[in-house]
């Protein structure tokens, strides 16, 4: 077993966290109060390669391995959450279900651009259907070469800035009419279609720096060439991205746990309460080294889920772990975080207050911590009621 990282992935960690404390950092607290996405900071994250890391450079990607990903998001998170879940969301949901899932045609047609600049979202949760994905009333039926799609999205990130390109959309595209059963379908729907239209999300506690969008279909249009996959494939195709998806958010986790003790850490040895650093105090010096010990489990336990898929063995239920402990060990470490920090960690003038903010969404996001422990049960052989 060896724990060590390569220097192809020391240089890349290297490279994100250059990019996030140089360029990120002493912009995130104006567009976190400005609530502003910046199309300036996601360009240079495209000249870096940020936007398609696993993506083969046929295509226009870097061609690197899952882990290698995880790592510039994780620094990424370290500094900002916003430009963190930029960076997942569009390679996890965006890039991603097209580079595995579609024809030569569809790659060679959008990956190019979207590795090297533009954003693509993927529509999958709605007004009534979040954790419940079967509950999707978005309905295509099939109309002269094509679909007609009607339904609306909710919460879709890079779903509606001046970079997005369009998005993935997952509907019914028919219902059994004695079993009541659903057949998904996956669609890649371009901006400006006819009958599609986006809208911001303004008024975020957290990610006020990302874009969060609806999404709005009225007799929309799309020809049979955009089915992603084949028709029938939309469960597939979403259960695969939200695997993989979840080590993104956990590496969002685990960056924002690790970002937010070295502020504790750093505050506890400036901060002095009795005349001396509360650092020197035994409940502070302790509270530090649980937090250490968490961020700990929590990398290994991430970089373990990595090295599975990276090796082409089975990961889900590992990725499932790993999403569930990072985001729950990043609340616990946020938390404690600003208790050391006390009436200042209050203060938007400290960056730990929008770590407290951001945290929260990681429990919340590409399956609760409900549905992760859902997840984690079926595969221990049980079969959880809910």
């Amino acid at each position: 077993m060896n724990f060590e990282l390569s220097e192809q992935h020391k240089n890349i960690k290297y490279l994100a966290r250059e990019f996030a404390e140089g360029v990120i950092k002493p912009k995130a607290k104006e567009l976190d109060e400005k609530e502003e996405f910046s199309i300036e900071i996601t360009k240079q994250m495209a000249q870096l390669g940020f936007l398609g890391i696993t993506v083969s450079e046929e295509f226009g990607g870097m061609g690197l391995d899952y882990l290698s990903y995880i790592l510039i998001v994780e620094e990424l998170a370290r500094i900002d959450g916003s430009h963190a879940a930029t960076v997942a969301a569009h390679n996890s949901l965006g890039t991603g279900p097209i580079f595995n899932f579609g024809n030569q045609n569809q790659k060679e047609k959008y990956l190019p651009s979207i590795c090297n600049g533009y954003l693509w979202a993927f529509g999958l949760t709605e007004p009534g259907a979040g954790s419940d994905s079967r509950g999707t009333k978005t309905i295509a039926k099939k109309k002269d070469g094509g679909y007609i799609i009607n339904g609306q999205k909710t919460f879709i990130t890079n779903g509606n800035t001046p970079l997005t390109l369009g998005a993935t959309v997952q509907a019914v595209t028919h219902i059994d009419p004695e079993t009541g059963k659903k057949e998904y379908t996956c669609f890649l729907v371009e901006q400006g279609t006819t009958g599609f239209s986006a809208k911001t999300m303004h008024g975020k506690l957290m990610w006020r720096a990302s874009n969060t969008a609806e999404l709005f279909f009225e007799d929309c249009y799309v020809p049979e060439e955009n089915i992603l996959g084949k028709v029938g494939d939309g469960s597939k195709i979403m259960l695969s991205t939200l695997d993989s998806g979840r080590l993104a958010i956990a590496a969002m986790g685990l960056g924002c746990a690790q970002g937010a003790f070295e502020l504790a850490l750093k505050y506890a040895k400036q901060r002095e309460q009795f005349g001396k650093p509360i650092a020197n105090f035994e409940v502070i010096s302790f509270k530090l080294a649980d937090m250490a010990v968490k961020i700990e489990t929590a990398r290994n336990l991430l970089y373990k889920a990595c090295w599975l898929k990276d090796n082409h063995k089975p990961f889900s239920m590992e990725a499932a772990m790993a999403k569930l402990y990072c985001s729950e060990i990043a609340k616990e470490v946020v938390d404690e975080a600003v208790q050391i920090h006390g009436g200042y960690g209050l203060m938007k003038e400290y960056d730990i207050e929008r770590f407290y903010r951001d945290q929260r969404l990681l429990q919340i996001g590409e399956g609760t911590s409900e549905i992760q422990r859902i997840v984690i049960a079926r595969h221990l052989g049980l079969n959880p009621i809910f």
